[in-house]
């Protein structure tokens, strides 16, 4: 599977385009619909779903641009369901001083979650903390972690849904992956998982 990054100026959260063949899928759609879609047309390949690694509004920002422009639907985890519809809980209100809400998403995800794409596979890992429904995607020897854990750390746990306790549980989960995976995460650069986690300070 091959993984194209979009990043966007405000907040410098990570978009990133998933394709198998000409099957796509859109992870936190954060930059304008119109590069999205340009990047999957100049790849020949069609966009199938859109899945959001948790509900924040930096990585959300494009998501019913693009579903409008694509179709495709959107998918989250049960856990942060509501934060696409509530201002106050997917930080908008708290960055900006104003409410902004999304529409719900069209398929609801849990832990052990598989979604096809093209002749792969995305598996759907739960690691709360960051938020309640924070997932990893594992693509095949690739791991999409969201705001779970970046190259240099690892996401704040004080906005709403989150947990230091949950968070250092899912970061001890990771370590049972395979070290060698390279993670792209919501902010940031690239690295190896077992880069990333020698990097935790509070380890």
């Amino acid at each position: 599977m091959e993984i194209f990054c979009l990043t966007p100026r405000s907040f410098g959260s990570n978009c990133y385009l998933l394709l198998s063949g000409r099957s796509a899928a859109v992870v936190d759609p954060s930059v304008s619909a119109e590069k999205i879609t340009a990047l999957a047309a100049h790849k020949g390949a069609t966009i199938e779903c859109i899945i959001l690694t948790h509900g924040h509004f930096d990585h959300v920002d494009s998501l019913d641009t693009l579903r409008d422009a694509t179709l495709a639907p959107a998918y989250i985890h049960k856990d942060d369901a509501e934060m696409l519809s509530d201002g106050m809980k997917n930080a908008h209100s708290l960055f900006f001083g104003y409410a902004k809400k999304w529409r719900d998403a069209e398929r609801l995800l849990e832990d052990g979650d598989e979604i096809t794409l093209g002749g792969e596979v995305i598996k759907v890992i739960s690691t709360p903390g960051h938020s309640k429904g924070s997932v990893c995607l594992l693509c095949g020897d690739k791991l999409i972690t969201g705001d779970t854990i970046f190259a240099g750390g690892y996401g704040r746990y004080d906005l709403y849904g989150g947990s230091i306790s949950q968070l250092t549980d899912s970061l001890s989960s990771l370590r049972e992956l395979d070290r060698r995976l390279t993670i792209y995460p919501g902010h940031g650069g690239t690295a190896t998982l077992g880069e990333a986690l020698d990097n935790l300070l509070y380890y």
